[in-house]
């Protein structure tokens, strides 16, 4: 078969679920990480034909895609700040806004390594938490891009954990002689349970913050197949996880610190007056690429 009219055929049978362009680039996306052709292979190779051994598990891959599941979970990859992550339905899919997240946070960490610097062998690392880290995306890409930096990913799941723990960077912390994070299951929800570690320079969270009458106008390849504790949180008490987070942030903290937490864009002074209360006389909400308030910045 060629190659572009398994394109072309898959794309218009995904068109009920997704706009044209976006079905296009999930098939192409598709067809790169299982048989390794570009996302022009069909247009500077018009008779490039699909090898026959690949047809059957293509065919399979295309009818999940048409029940709605994710490319992502499909191919089980997702990219993320220029890494490649491991996905499972356990996790959810990084987010291109929450690399912002990870591009404050690196510049921010680096910052301090360089002012560290001046102490040779003596520097302290630096410390970075990461709330809620699913996948580890947040923790894994922080401490690829700060090497020496020390990590820590909390995760109510144990699943969750799993996936952040067995990612594969073997290849980039030989390269950059950075540390693995280390993971760990904890409910951040219990704000005051014993927890070993402390002074920490960057607090990272990206909670689950999406309420629960929202979900009525998300995708159904959300809402059907991405852990729903990983993004809804009760209308009743929608800043829940902003409470537990600024606790924690008051406990572990470093006074030079600072921290960063994706929000719902409803909800910005909200979440900016949670972390005041806590102590944090600096606070800023940030704006996404689509210029909708998206993090809270705090520090002391």
């Amino acid at each position: 078969m060629l190659l572009k009219d398994f394109l072309r055929e898959g794309s218009q049978s995904l068109e009920s679920l997704y706009p044209a362009t976006e079905a296009q680039n999930i098939m192409l996306m598709l067809c790169e990480y299982r048989i390794g052709t570009k996302n022009y292979t069909h247009i500077v190779e018009p008779e490039y034909k699909i090898e026959e051994k690949f047809i059957d598990a293509l065919r399979q891959d295309l009818d999940r895609l048409r029940a709605g599941e994710p490319v992502q979970y499909v191919i089980g990859y997702a990219e993320f700040c220029g890494f490649m992550f491991k996905v499972t339905s356990d996790v959810l899919i990084p987010r291109p806004e929450t690399e912002l997240i990870c591009r404050h946070a690196v510049k921010l960490g680096s910052r301090m390594q360089r002012m560290r610097g001046a102490y040779g062998k003596s520097a302290k690392p630096v410390k970075i938490l990461d709330l809620c880290s699913g996948s580890g995306c947040i923790a894994w890409t922080a401490a690829l891009s700060i090497p020496g930096s020390e990590v820590i990913g909390v995760d109510v799941s144990e699943e969750a954990v799993k996936v952040a723990a067995d990612q594969d960077f073997a290849r980039q912390l030989k390269k950059t002689e950075a540390k693995a994070p280390l993971f760990l299951v904890a409910d951040v929800l219990d704000a005051e349970q014993d927890f070993p570690y402390s002074e920490f320079d960057l607090i990272l969270s990206n909670p689950p913050y999406i309420m629960n009458s929202e979900k009525a106008n998300m995708r159904a390849n959300v809402t059907n197949f991405e852990p729903s504790a990983a993004l809804f949180v009760p209308d009743d008490d929608p800043l829940v996880f902003y409470r537990a987070i600024a606790r924690w942030s008051e406990r572990f903290l470093a006074a030079e610190g600072s921290g960063i937490t994706e929000i719902n864009e409803l909800f910005g002074p909200e979440v900016e007056r949670i972390f005041r209360n806590s102590g944090f006389a600096e606070t800023e909400t940030m704006k996404d690429f689509y210029e909708k308030n998206r993090f809270v910045f705090y520090s002391k």
